[in-house]
């Protein structure tokens, strides 16, 4: 049997290579959804030896958990301070306590490593803020500047409603999207920067109100449309400049801007006394992205 050239060698390899990565992204003339995930390849910043790799997991994701939960803390605390100081009104203090904290959160995840256990240490953030709402809500203990940060009226019973709805957000945003998904991304950026944002400029220039719901605005519908598409596609390129995330952009861009139109047609209606907005926005968020995104 004659022996195979270098040549037709180099050519076979060529065309299983082509063959191969066809399946990571479609071909521009196939109708390719805006979102391809590639959960094989390691984020572009993120790339470390994997023996190197294995030994710091933990000590990563402990180091991380810890940063991230005394930043949680410490923005309490911060804004605790300058309500208790008067520097800034309680109401604009729990509203921008409501946009940070949010998406801080789901900006520090690339801090995690990249192991499967990563989420789970991540989780432990707003699991701790869970549990301490339930027993301040209960008033089982007592933090004045917890209650002033986060309620509307400073009673502790409050901390059971929206200040909970919000965490529980966020710890389903993270153990069933994490990373890899832009759904969670999106939903926490519509929640905390659309929905807060539209309070906060809604309250301030706000004087024009909706025909059909009094209590809100054509600025707060304008301003959680806008801040919300805004955050959603800024979120969007910081994890896909990482290395996350894949995005089609001429057909993710119209796809947020659905989302957010979705979700600000939520927040507008007269609903709010049967469904908190921080469980009916995320969640028609969610639904709007899915149908969207595919993922």
């Amino acid at each position: 049997m004659a022996s195979s050239s270098p040549l037709s060698f180099s050519v076979a390899i060529s065309r299983f290579h082509n063959h191969s990565t066809s399946f990571l992204l479609p071909s521009k003339s196939s109708s390719s959804p805006p979102y391809v995930s590639s959960p094989a390849k390691r984020p572009l910043l993120l790339r470390i030896p994997c023996r190197v790799l294995a030994g710091s997991d933990l000590l990563r994701d402990v180091g991380a958990t810890a940063g991230v939960l005394a930043g949680a803390y410490g923005l309490v605390l911060t804004f605790d301070t300058l309500t208790r100081r008067q520097i800034i009104q309680q109401n604009l203090s729990r509203k921008l306590v409501h946009v940070l904290s949010g998406l801080v959160f789901v900006i520090s995840w690339p801090i995690f490593s990249t192991s499967s256990e990563a989420r789970y240490f991540a989780l432990f953030v707003p699991l701790m803020n869970c549990l301490r709402l339930v027993i301040h809500g209960f008033s089982l203990a007592t933090d004045e500047g917890l209650i002033k940060s986060v309620t509307r009226e400073g009673k502790p019973e409050e901390l059971l409603r929206g200040p909970l709805f919000y965490v529980l957000v966020l710890i389903a945003c993270t153990l069933v999207f994490w990373r890899e998904s832009p759904v969670g991304i999106i939903s926490v950026a519509m929640m905390c920067g659309g929905d807060g944002m539209a309070d906060i400029i809604g309250r301030r220039f706000g004087s024009m109100k909706l025909p059909y719901n009094q209590e809100k605005s054509w600025i707060g519908s304008v301003s959680m449309f806008t801040c919300g598409f805004v955050i959603s596609i800024g979120m969007l390129q910081y994890y896909s400049a990482l290395g996350y995330l894949q995005l089609d952009w001429s057909s993710a861009v119209p796809g947020v801007a659905l989302i957010a139109l979705t979700a600000t047609v939520m927040e507008s209606l007269p609903i709010t006394n049967v469904v908190d907005d921080n469980i009916s926005v995320p969640l028609v968020s969610m639904i709007a992205a899915y149908l969207s995104f595919g993922q």
